[in-house]
């Protein structure tokens, strides 16, 4: 089996997940290796990413390791012989890999879960609002690529056809106008639109709450198929940075809660942001 040049962030989650099974079971990589009668590099590889694993040897990994964790076993193997070339492989090559992982991510998601304070969530913006977001880029980005952006956030709703969705969204991303009055308008519309779907649930944080202290907590939790494989996103200095570690997941789940639980019920959303389009 051929090496990968650049693993897919749910290549490196595997991979992650196998060298965490590996270290709780107090063995080391050439340990490993001489139980599954392989060489130690062949591990290396496969807790890096760049070497693929088959079914019958993660099987043969996790019982070595003593893994009894059944359900995070055909989760793992799921993730291991799925060879779906989804949609964002169009985008190979033309986007940045983060953008790719991020699609990926979402696509295999049971459910999202998000919270924004700056900008409406990309799986509800509209073309004309994300391309005001791509065009404010310094330095600024040629017309096809923004337009190449804009083409791949607006495919990235299609997940919301099928995987439950929740979002929170304070008042300032929703007041914010990153283009003009009537952007706002049919951004704020398409949110009405959207949080009437099955699966969408939209709520809003208003500015008059009192005590709020979390708007800090900006993220996207999205659910993987065992608790353990839950992934949070969060935007930095230099892009999308994925989180996987159990505690930290565990304190985004309470913040996630912590919001949830501040926030107007969906019924009093919606009606907040009809009457917040009215105004402009």
């Amino acid at each position: 089996m051929a090496l990968r040049s650049e693993p897919t962030a749910r290549q490196l989650r595997l991979a992650v997940e196998l060298r965490r099974l590996r270290d709780a079971a107090g063995l080391t990589a050439r340990e490993a290796a001489a139980l599954l009668g392989v060489t130690a590099p062949v591990i290396s590889q496969i807790e890096s990413g760049i070497a693929g694993v088959s079914e019958k040897r993660l099987r043969r990994l996790a019982a070595n390791y003593s893994c009894t964790d059944t359900e995070l076993i055909d989760a793992l193997v799921t993730m291991a012989t799925d060879r779906t070339k989804g949609w964002w492989e169009e985008y190979r090559e033309l986007l940045p890999t983060p953008f790719l992982n991020l699609a990926e991510l979402e696509h295999h998601a049971t459910f999202l879960q998000e919270v924004q304070f700056l900008f409406i969530p990309g799986p509800l913006q509209t073309a004309d609002y994300a391309r005001a977001v791509f065009s404010d880029r310094v330095p600024e980005l040629p017309g096809e690529e923004i337009e190449l952006r804009v083409r791949h956030r607006l495919r990235r709703a299609a997940t919301l056809t099928h995987t439950p969705y929740e979002a929170v969204i304070h008042e300032a991303a929703l007041r914010i106008m990153v283009s003009d009055r009537k952007t706002a308008r049919t951004q704020l519309a398409h949110v009405v639109e959207s949080s009437e779907a099955e699966h969408v649930t939209v709520r809003v944080i208003p500015f008059r709450l009192e005590g709020f202290t979390s708007a800090a907590s900006a993220m996207t939790y999205a659910g993987g198929a065992v608790p353990k494989l839950d992934t949070v996103v969060r935007d930095g200095p230099h892009g999308a940075a994925f989180i996987d570690s159990e505690a930290q997941l565990g304190a985004f789940r309470t913040l996630f809660h912590k919001v949830e639980a501040a926030s107007l019920d969906p019924e009093r959303s919606r009606d907040f942001i009809r009457k917040l389009a009215k105004e402009l």
